[in-house]
């Protein structure tokens, strides 16, 4: 969730915000129930707070924000399979914030649209041969788990040499690049359609700036999604191998949890999630 307001009222009114909610988080007469709110003084300023154990970020300003929510719907729409690109990315975000711990980058950690980046990379590389969430998720970490962290940064066009930097030296592109799901053609429709909310991202930010996790903004190549990661790229691919490892002893992905029960889409007629049997 993101406000729009006048720039300099942008830090008035993220303290209003913020002191509305802690009062009604001490209002025992609440329509709802809401705890844990705080605020995060980082790079992009949050309100955070859980509304029913439901979790909010409330940013401000942030229509670079809304660009990318636009731009990954539209990768949803191109990938379809009954939203497989959205249902990937929810059972990675789980397995990331539940499972690794490695999601949340005012901790230092991995950034939201970071992931979202690496599981579209996933998707870009490998799209005609998922067929569930489940088999995504096991194509991201052993994939990741064997990427050179140290030596290349992740871009939707493919590795690129960190030492290249500024230049763009994709060293591959998987297939010569004939069965990627986004083709440059694409890449530069997507800008074009979304580049007016997505200069407000680092508008000072002059070259890409390498850090310990190099992963390229799809929609603004200078911006570096792995900036907020304090800590060695060593990390990541420990968590990655540990379950990767564990994929592995299973001779048939669908033995350990069949694609079609993960997450399966409600239809248009039901109240609640439905889930095959």
């Amino acid at each position: 969730m993101t406000v729009i307001c006048y720039p300099n009222m942008k830090d008035y009114i993220a303290n209003d915000i913020y002191k509305l909610l802690k009062y009604e988080e001490q209002n025992m007469s609440a329509e709802y129930t809401i705890k844990e709110t705080r605020m995060i003084g980082a790079e992009v300023k949050l309100v955070k707070c859980k509304v029913e154990n439901i979790p909010i970020d409330i940013s401000f300003n942030q229509l670079g924000g809304l660009s990318t929510l636009c731009f990954l719907e539209q990768v949803d729409h191109l990938v379809q399979k009954n939203h497989l690109f959205k249902r990937s990315v929810m059972l990675l975000k789980a397995w990331c914030h539940y499972e690794c711990h490695i999601l949340g980058a005012f901790h230092g950690l991995l950034a939201t649209y970071a992931l979202e980046v690496l599981i579209l990379y996933i998707f870009q590389r490998f799209n005609s041969s998922l067929n569930g969430p489940l088999a995504v998720l096991y194509r991201f970490l052993d994939y990741y788990a064997n990427f050179d962290w140290n030596n290349y940064c992740i871009s939707l066009e493919g590795p690129i040499l960190t030492s290249s930097l500024p230049n763009l030296v994709v060293t591959d592109q998987g297939n010569d690049g004939a069965d990627l799901l986004l083709s440059k053609e694409d890449m530069r429709s997507y800008t074009e359609m979304f580049s007016s909310s997505t200069f407000c991202v680092n508008q000072d930010m002059q070259i890409f700036g390498a850090k310990y996790l190099n992963i390229m903004d799809p929609l603004k190549e200078k911006n570096n999604l792995g900036r907020s990661v304090s800590k060695a790229s060593t990390f990541y691919c420990a968590a990655f191998h540990l379950i990767q490892e564990r994929f592995s002893r299973r001779r048939n992905i669908n033995t350990l949890w069949g694609p079609s029960r993960v997450l399966v889409c409600p239809r248009e007629t039901d109240n609640h999630i439905h889930v095959e049997k």
